[in-house]
């Protein structure tokens, strides 16, 4: 699974950290997140999606063996 958070955060003129304390979570949790090193719960995915104003699928795409 592949992600566009770094896309979205950059487009909004967001940091690691204001994204963070905008979902409750800490810098090093969406920097693992942005690097495909940690997935997302199902929450932490919708609370993403509505922050940004897109869907879920349009924040993280699925791809071939997942």
């Amino acid at each position: 699974m592949r992600n566009n958070i770094i896309i979205e955060r950059t487009k909004k003129d967001m940091t690691q950290k204001q994204l963070a304390g905008a979902l409750g979570v800490t810098r090093q949790t969406i920097n693992a997140i942005e690097k495909n090193k940690y997935r997302p719960s199902t929450l932490m995915a919708l609370k993403m999606s509505n922050l940004f104003g897109l869907t879920v699928n349009a924040l993280f795409v699925l791809e071939q063996g997942d």
